[in-house]
């Protein structure tokens, strides 16, 4: 049995062909898996009181932060969201996967694939049940990264982000659940608004919770607060 804490993964790689080294702490020694990739990526994860490598898998959060959490302090990663909760609470019970941007890059959907196959060959995770959020520039990359990959995800819940429409139909099987604030002066209400009616158009499963009093940060303190999202995501499973 694994205690629950945050564990700091290092992935480091060169442009374009590149290895990443997730590394868990595990005395005496460091073990270490490799996987390619097109960038470096630093990411952060939290495993559950109930994760056992020969145990139950457990359910797995991708969670993509806004635009400032970029950098290489991984503790600013923790300001929001699923890892913030994780880490104040050791039943939370998800393993939660939080990669960290650079700063001045932007998220990128091949890049995030490959971490998230390092993650399920080295975890006991629940293949059928991986859910993705994002905030912000994390709802964008959110968006962008289900359309493009979206066979790997149970269901996903991009907020106050946008996207490309063109492609939305790709997502017409994964359940869909969008937070905005009306009044948000950061990313328009309208970028949320126009992947929801294509998402719909398309026969897509979408829920969207509009805040009409509510701005920017109201919209993931809401999502990640008293909306219920984890309890959402803990009904959908792939089939």
């Amino acid at each position: 049995m694994i205690k629950p804490a945050f564990l700091q993964m290092l992935a480091a790689g060169l442009a374009l062909s590149s290895a990443v080294s997730a590394q868990t702490p595990s005395p005496p020694a460091q073990k270490t898996r490799s996987v390619m990739v097109h960038s470096k990526v630093n990411y952060l994860a939290f495993l559950p009181k109930s994760y056992a490598a020969k145990g139950a898998p457990v359910p797995l959060i991708i969670f993509l932060h806004g635009s400032g959490e970029r950098g290489s302090d991984l503790n600013k990663v923790k300001a929001w969201g699923p890892p913030a909760i994780a880490g104040k609470d050791p039943a939370f019970p998800f393993m939660v996967v939080s990669p960290q941007a650079p700063d001045g890059e932007w998220w990128h959907a091949s890049q995030l694939k490959g971490l998230i196959d390092e993650v399920l060959a080295k975890y006991n995770v629940d293949r059928n049940r991986v859910y993705l959020t994002g905030m912000s520039m994390g709802g964008y990359g959110a968006w962008d990264l289900a359309i493009n990959y979206p066979s790997y995800f149970a269901a996903i819940a991009p907020v106050c982000g946008g996207g490309n429409t063109l492609r939305i139909g790709q997502l017409k099987d994964v359940p869909t659940w969008v937070f905005h604030g009306k009044k948000d002066q950061s990313v328009p209400e309208q970028e949320s608004a126009r992947m929801v009616a294509a998402l719909r158009a398309s026969g897509g499963d979408v829920t969207y919770t509009m805040l009409a009093d509510g701005g920017h940060a109201d919209a993931w303190v809401h999502a990640y607060g008293d909306a219920g999202l984890f309890d959402w995501f803990l009904q959908h499973r792939k089939h």
